[in-house]
């Protein structure tokens, strides 16, 4: 519960850095290692839309650039203008994206609005039938 509450101020923190200048949609994710590593991420728009990155890859992209490969959750976090009002589940390429690095059995997926509004998902449940390095094997 506590590991919990944690990412979700880290996630919370990180939507504060999020550049959403067209939809006003601001998003911040914690992702949690297993050796206790957070690495925080917000959504960073373009103009152009295809560029824009979401928080959770962020995070991600972030931690996979400083060597790291076992993760164990993580949380999101967003709202209109910074304010969160209700759960913001991870797009269909973030999920993938978790698919790829990821068990989808164990990995837990925290969606919150706030440290007492929060669901906890595995990556199984949001992505029943992933496609992942398994696949190719």
């Amino acid at each position: 519960m506590e590991e919990i509450k944690t990412l979700i101020q880290a996630a919370s923190g990180a939507m504060s850095g999020a550049y959403a200048p067209y939809s006003g949609f601001q998003v911040g994710a914690a992702l949690l290692t297993r050796d206790g590593r957070i690495y925080t991420g917000c959504n960073i728009e373009n103009a152009a839309y295809t560029p824009t990155n979401c928080a959770e890859r962020t995070a991600f992209f972030k931690a996979l650039s400083e060597g790291e490969r076992d993760f164990e959750a993580i949380c999101i976090i967003g709202g209109t203008h910074g304010c969160a009002t209700d759960y913001t589940a991870p797009c269909g390429v973030c999920r993938q994206v978790m698919m790829e690095f990821c068990n989808p059995e164990t990995f837990r997926i925290i969606l919150a609005i706030d440290a007492e509004q929060y669901r906890e998902f595995t990556l199984r449940e949001l992505l029943p039938l992933g496609f992942g390095p398994e696949n190719l094997r």
